[in-house]
């Protein structure tokens, strides 16, 4: 059995811009939610891609947290990093901003974090191990094990009481 990769964080970091045209907006100018996590899904599917370097899927987005609008005409800045990788997964953490493209100013708009599963040949697949380096990946890192042991006690729940 061959030994696991080990791919630093910073690696992993995608920034993807787009421009709110009208078509991704509501009848009061925002940004519709679903197109915010649409976007949100392609940055973290290509941060986890970059990691794995395999084929991935999207697993979950657990706590999409809507802060602020992003105005039509505006820009929506997406970063995505991988946070933490287990065995066949990794999480992804993505946050959004909003920019005003008249001043600068940026927004915190929202922030979602993603569950991926890398695939070869259509099955399940191990990944790399990553490597946090800064305080920042650490504490993400940590993080990402919490919410992880939270998600595997729910599933665990749901499914006793299927019983």
């Amino acid at each position: 059995m061959s030994e696991r990769a080990i791919v630093p964080a910073h690696v992993t970091r995608v920034e993807l811009t787009q421009l709110v045209l009208p078509q991704y907006t509501n009848a009061i100018g925002t940004i519709f939610g679903g197109q915010v996590a649409a976007w949100i899904d392609m940055c973290a599917a290509i941060s986890a891609q970059r990691f794995c370097r395999t084929q991935v899927v999207t697993v979950s987005i657990d706590e999409l947290h809507f802060l602020h609008p992003i105005q039509r005409g505006h820009i929506a800045i997406f970063r995505a990093s991988v946070n933490a990788a287990w065995n066949r997964s990794v999480e992804v953490g993505v946050r959004v901003e909003g920019e005003d493209p008249l001043t600068g100013e940026r927004t915190h708009t929202a922030s979602a974090y993603t569950t991926f599963v890398s695939l070869v040949d259509g099955r399940p697949a191990p990944v790399p191990n990553l490597l946090a380096e800064s305080a920042e990946e650490i504490r993400r890192e940590a993080e990402a094990d919490l919410r992880r042991q939270s998600r595997l006690r729910h599933r665990s729940a749901l499914e006793a009481q299927r019983g």
